[in-house]
């Protein structure tokens, strides 16, 4: 089982959400008060389940906002896609730090009887905070295989919706991506599933919608991970 985590096995989705909503409104308010609001339409359709820079590029593109990408080093109130991004995570990481994060039951209860059988899991996320979230979720115990942002940016590996983090976690524990289930709440995510030729892909709406998911490349769609017990 390959997993994404925000959204799939803790709520951090809706924390990101607010996170891209704070941060963006107040983008377009002050250098674009002439735009439409940032709206969740705009996070289902172009960022989530992106890498962090490429949502804020995917985003701005939607809108004809042209921004230099600048460095990921860059400080968060830089006007470039990197400082975007940072000032993005930096709200993330203080809601996270703030409010914490519990896994949903559902998610906690697959998770735990799966590993009680046996069977091989992953996490595989485009966040750079993914084991911070796991920790905090008391999930990281089940998880000896992490393919996060970082270490998609330390193998050169590109984000969903390309199927390559998924094909590098399945190489990883030793499965063959028509013997694994992906597991994703974001369209990006099932694209992906279904670019890497994965067995099963499993679309958990969360908000999307079941119609979207089963379009971009579900095989099927769960509102729970509960259903799968």
């Amino acid at each position: 089982m390959l997993y994404d985590l925000d959204g799939v096995l803790t709520p951090t989705a809706l924390v990101h959400m607010r996170a891209w909503q704070a941060m963006f409104a107040a983008y377009l308010a002050e250098h674009h008060p002439d735009q439409p609001p940032y709206s969740d339409e705009d996070y289902f359709q172009w960022v989530d389940g992106k890498p962090r820079y490429a949502g804020v590029r995917s985003f701005l593109d939607s809108r004809g906002i042209g921004l230099p990408d600048g460095d990921p080093a860059d400080d968060p109130d830089a006007l470039t896609v990197c400082g975007l991004g940072n000032r993005k995570n930096e709200m993330f990481e203080s809601i996270l730090a703030t409010e914490g994060v519990s896994a949903y039951p559902g998610s906690r209860a697959l998770v735990e009887s799966l590993a009680a059988r046996g069977l091989k899991q992953a996490v595989v996320s485009s966040s750079r905070n993914a084991p911070d979230v796991l920790r905090a979720a008391t999930l990281i115990d089940h998880f000896e295989t992490i393919v996060d942002g970082v270490v998609a940016s330390e193998r050169h590996l590109a984000g969903k919706p390309a199927p390559d983090t998924f094909l590098y976690a399945a190489d990883l524990v030793g499965v063959s991506p028509s013997r694994c289930v992906v597991v994703e709440d974001a369209l990006s995510g099932v694209q992906a599933g279904r670019a890497g030729r994965f067995g099963l892909v499993i679309g958990v709406d969360r908000g999307v919608g079941v119609d979207q998911l089963l379009e971009h490349g579900a095989t099927m769609v769960v509102s729970d991970l509960e259903e799968l017990l």
